[in-house]
């Protein structure tokens, strides 16, 4: 797990951001979810592992209803302190936008027996959140046919899963 891109994306001297720095944890493993308000809308949904923060891009964000395939295109890791980034990225740098945290907890994977790294090299990777707007099992699937970086982050059936519309955009962040 590596830093460097991220590093190499920002310019620490003209925006907020935290600088890279990789650190471990012994507490329960935390997610974040940042609402961005970039060039494109979309939510940032991070996972920690091994001092980072492995990272996918959630176009429609997150959704409780399973019938919902949320594209999810994972991108560079980012340190742990981004998960507690909120602010403006100024215009001009990598992401420029508003950041807010539209949710935030701790995560387990579903089988303990399951090594991170190795669930992400073959593609699907099952997980619970125990957040304020997540709750519940999820996985997170690679998509084979459609680009190296693009999973799925589908809502499992279970006794938090939904059947009505889930709407991102509509779900206060947890700020608010």
């Amino acid at each position: 797990m590596s830093l460097q891109e991220y590093k190499e994306k920002r310019n620490f001297r003209q925006t907020p951001e935290p600088v890279a720095k990789e650190r471990k944890t012994d507490k329960q493993r935390i997610f974040v979810v940042q609402k961005h308000a970039a060039s494109h809308l979309h939510y940032d949904f991070r996972l920690e592992d091994e001092g980072v923060l492995k990272s996918w891009a959630v176009p429609k964000g997150p959704s409780m209803n399973p019938a919902d395939k949320r594209l999810a295109v994972m991108v560079e890791d980012h340190p742990l302190d981004y998960a507690s980034f909120e602010g403006e990225i100024p215009e001009g740098n990598y992401g420029a936008g508003i950041v807010e945290i539209w949710d935030s907890g701790n995560w387990e994977l579903n089988d303990d027996a399951v090594n991170v790294e190795d669930a992400l090299q073959t593609g699907s990777l099952e997980f619970s959140l125990n957040g304020k707007n997540l709750k519940g099992k999820f996985i997170l699937f690679k998509m084979k046919k459609a680009g190296e970086n693009n999973w799925l982050l589908i809502k499992k059936k279970d006794e938090y899963a939904i059947t009505e519309k889930y709407d991102a955009n509509k779900i206060k962040p947890v700020g608010e």
